[in-house]
Formats: C-alpha cells, sequence, structure tokens
C-alpha cells in the first residue's frame, strides 16, 4: 500500500473506475491507478510509473507496472502511444486528440483532434473500418 493509502484508505474514486472498467481493485491496480489518475492528465512511460511507485514504497516489478497498463489500455482507461520502436507512452486522456512529440526531450504535448483537418483519408481495406486516426508530429527541439 501506499503511504496515502494507510493514512486514509484507497481512493473510492479510483477504486470505482478500476470496477467500472470491469478490472478488479486489487492493491497493486489501485496503488498505480492512484499515481495515474489523479490529477492532471499525463504522458507516461511505464519506466517513469515504476520509479514514482518505488519512490512512493510501493512494492511493485517493472513487470507488474507494464502488465497493469496494457490491462488499463484494454479497459479503455489508456491508450498507448508508440513514438518509436520500443518506446510507448500512455496517456491518460482518452479523448480524440493528437501529439507533438518533443524528439530531444521526449515530452509529449497534446494537440485538440480538432485542430488537425484530413481532406481524405485512404480507403480502409476489404472487411476493415477506421477506428480511429492518432498524429504524432516530431518536432526538433534542439532550443528547448
Amino acid at each position: 500500500m501506499t503511504q496515502d493509502t494507510q493514512k486514509f484508505g484507497p481512493d473510492a474514486a479510483v477504486i470505482a473506475q478500476l470496477r467500472n472498467a470491469g478490472l478488479r481493485p486489487t492493491r497493486q491496480r489501485i496503488a498505480l491507478a492512484e499515481r495515474l489518475f489523479s490529477g492532471a492528465d499525463r504522458h507516461v512511460t511505464a519506466e517513469k510509473l515504476h520509479a514514482e511507485a518505488l519512490a512512493a514504497d510501493v512494492q511493485v516489478s517493472l513487470a507488474t507496472v507494464y502488465n497493469t497498463l496494457n490491462q488499463f489500455t484494454r479497459a479503455g482507461l489508456l491508450r498507448e502511444l508508440v513514438v518509436d520502436a520500443g518506446r510507448s507512452y500512455f496517456d491518460t486522456n482518452t479523448s480524440v486528440h493528437h501529439h507533438f512529440f518533443f524528439e530531444k526531450s521526449g515530452q509529449l504535448v497534446d494537440v485538440p483532434g480538432d485542430s488537425v483537418r484530413f481532406s481524405a483519408l485512404p480507403s480502409a481495406p476489404a472487411g476493415c473500418t477506421i477506428s480511429g486516426v492518432d498524429i504524432i508530429i516530431r518536432l526538433s527541439d534542439e532550443n528547448r
């Protein structure tokens, strides 16, 4: 349990959020969800969330963090953004939007979905439908 959880008990809203997504609110899921969903929307890597958990005395393996992030993504609580081969971020903002990606710093910044316009999309292959479009606008940030 986290230090906050030991003092005040787990966040009821986080537990409800997990249950509503069809996930059992285990101790580790609650601890990770509290870090992800308490506060403003954010973009995190598994390694960053793991470090935050360890700093808060949450004993969890990196493999468990990865598994939990993937479970949260499948349940619709997160969006996974693959910016490079082997480099993924998890976004707590699941609304339709896009991203600026600062290549040097690795920072992601939300871009409102309605600020990107398409004049046309290619037709989907036979038997498929387009379920969404994710745009990552890569920025060279040498001066940042």
